[in-house]
């Protein structure tokens, strides 16, 4: 029996029971890997996204003096999303031009390691 996606989300929501499998794979799903939309010219976006399929992350620059940890939501042209977390201390390193990778949060049974740098 086929599901839509609808009915898979709208099954998982209403407590339907899920079966997780590891990973998004590299084949691609999820209608291919569009292209991202261009990131804002004053923000880190040099994040390398793993088993991506149409993720993007533009941190502001101004967000790297935070005193507060910062989230951000990195769906770019997919068609759901993930969200990832830089600690104040993550923050700090990517001013100081070293490379940081989160994980994603889990969405559609997968998620991401996010790296960025910033320069």
């Amino acid at each position: 029996m086929d599901i839509s996606r609808k009915q898979f989300v709208e099954t998982i929501l209403s407590g339907g029971t899920l079966l997780l499998i590891g990973g998004c794979g590299g084949g691609g799903g999820y209608g291919g890997t569009p292209a991202p939309a261009p990131a804002p010219a004053n923000a880190c976006n040099q994040a390398s996204v793993s088993d991506n399929h149409g993720h993007v992350l533009a941190i502001p620059k101004a967000d790297l003096d935070s005193m507060t940890d910062k989230a951000y939501d990195i769906q770019g042209s997919a068609d759901h999303t993930h969200s990832v977390t830089f600690t104040v201390a993550q923050l700090a390193a990517l001013k100081a031009g070293m490379a940081v990778a989160v994980q994603s949060t889990t969405t559609l049974a997968h998620s991401h390691l996010v790296t960025e740098t910033c320069t």
